[in-house]
């Protein structure tokens, strides 16, 4: 696990709790997940976590898992902040979702603006930031370098207790040229959020995942990079990795951003399990009376099946965490587009194994009084269809990523 060890050279005073090792952080998330199990349907019809849970989160630590130590932050690595993810949306999904996205971006800061903009962007120490990487809106440089934008950009998970918001807009080049992708971190008091913008979904209700509106917000010009996140190029380093002295500041943003997506669908797989093995105890066999559902030998591959397939899902996405490290850690020039996209297809699979596990063998042999509304399982079978129409999951994951690493593999380029 990467640490910077600048703290003491730049003077700065870390905050909270300096002897706090990544290992009770993970336990931590532990704890407070047990809690979430009941406050899912509250967390639902609220369309984010509580109050009183952001605190504990703050509190616990959560919001500074990846902040570099230099601007008083944890920077524990992605290994630390995917466990705490994934214990969180074992307990909830909604919540788990909405803190995963909404703190995962401390990275992309670290990572690719320079140290003035990292300075004032993680100045509070907390750091929540939605993003989207859907382009929307328009923009419009002042003659002082700012950009004044004015737009709508959907789905940030997050949102409701953000201090920032990453997003994306197209500005204009070269006379002659297309437009071309910006992206820009805002301040909290430069938008909105538009809080009835989400809710009615399938699943994922309580993620957050609020729509975000700018009306003449004003953006700095080091708040910006004339790129797409999903673009970036860190193969020759990044601004972060120079400034910190850490390799996870430099690594793949792209596929960070997948390793996201498999974290979560373990975490919500797992959830299901767990209520599974509730039933299991506490139920009795179909068509074999006063047989406990522990000793029926069907349930019994059903709970070893769907098992097996989630801790293969959970094993997987681990070992995929320290390759993105290890990567890292190799040198800028590692980092390649092959390498990226074989994580990719890796965190693909994991996603399909916990989906199959909750479809094919949880799901539908709970029985029908647990799968009614608001049940576990029914939750996060809902979650689950819901993240499979995630346009990461379902385009680039099932689509993209593979004709890419077969590109990059075989050394071939787009023709346009």
């Amino acid at each position: 696990m990467a640490v910077a060890t600048n703290v003491t050279e730049h003077g700065v005073a870390l905050r909270g709790e300096p002897a706090l090792t990544p290992v009770e952080m993970v336990a931590r998330a532990e704890a407070i997940a047990a809690t979430l199990v009941d406050r899912q349907a509250e967390t639902e019809e609220r369309t984010f976590y509580a109050e009183d849970t952001h605190e504990e989160f703050r509190r616990a630590g959560f919001y500074r898992i990846l902040v570099p130590r230099r601007y008083g932050g944890l920077e524990y690595g992605i290994d630390t902040f995917m466990r705490v993810a994934m214990a969180l949306t074992r307990g909830c999904p909604s919540t788990g979702w909405m803190y995963c996205l909404g703190h995962a971006h401390a990275l992309v800061v670290a990572a690719l603006f320079d140290e003035r903009a990292q300075a004032e962007i993680f100045a509070e120490g907390d750091f929540i930031c939605p993003a989207t990487v859907a382009p929307s809106g328009t923009a419009e440089r002042t003659p002082g370098g700012d950009w004044v934008l004015n737009g709508t950009w959907h789905y940030n998970s997050g949102s409701p207790y953000a201090t920032h918001f990453i997003g994306h807009t197209m500005v204009s080049q070269a006379e002659g040229e297309p437009p071309a992708p910006m992206m820009f971190i805002a301040p909290r008091s430069q938008w909105q959020r538009v809080p009835g913008s989400w809710g009615k979904q399938l699943g994922l209700k309580g993620s957050g995942s609020h729509s975000i509106t700018m009306e003449n917000g004003v953006v700095p010009g080091h708040f910006t990079l004339a790129t797409h996140v999903s673009q970036v190029d860190v193969s020759k380093g990044t601004p972060g990795r120079a400034l910190h002295g850490n390799p996870e500041y430099g690594g793949g943003q792209l596929s960070f951003m997948v390793i996201e997506d498999a974290a979560l669908a373990v975490g919500m797989a797992l959830g299901a399990l767990d209520a599974y093995e509730e039933l299991m105890r506490d139920r009795f066999a179909m068509f074999q009376f006063n047989v406990p559902r522990t000793k029926d030998p069907d349930y019994q591959y059903w709970y070893g099946q769907a098992a097996g397939m989630i801790a293969t899902g959970e094993a997987a996405v681990l070992n995929a965490i320290q390759q993105w490290m290890d990567i890292c850690a190799q040198g800028p020039a590692a980092v390649t587009k092959e390498r990226e996209m074989r994580l990719a297809a890796i965190c693909h699979q994991v996603v399909d194994l916990c989906w199959h596990a909750v479809e094919n063998y949880l799901f539908p042999t709970a029985g029908s009084s647990a799968v009614r509304q608001g049940e576990r399982i029914e939750r996060v079978w809902r979650d689950m269809s819901m993240f499979h129409s995630h346009a990461g999951f379902a385009v680039f994951l099932s689509t993209i990523a593979k004709r890419e690493l077969a590109k990059a593999r075989f050394g071939v380029e787009d023709e346009h």
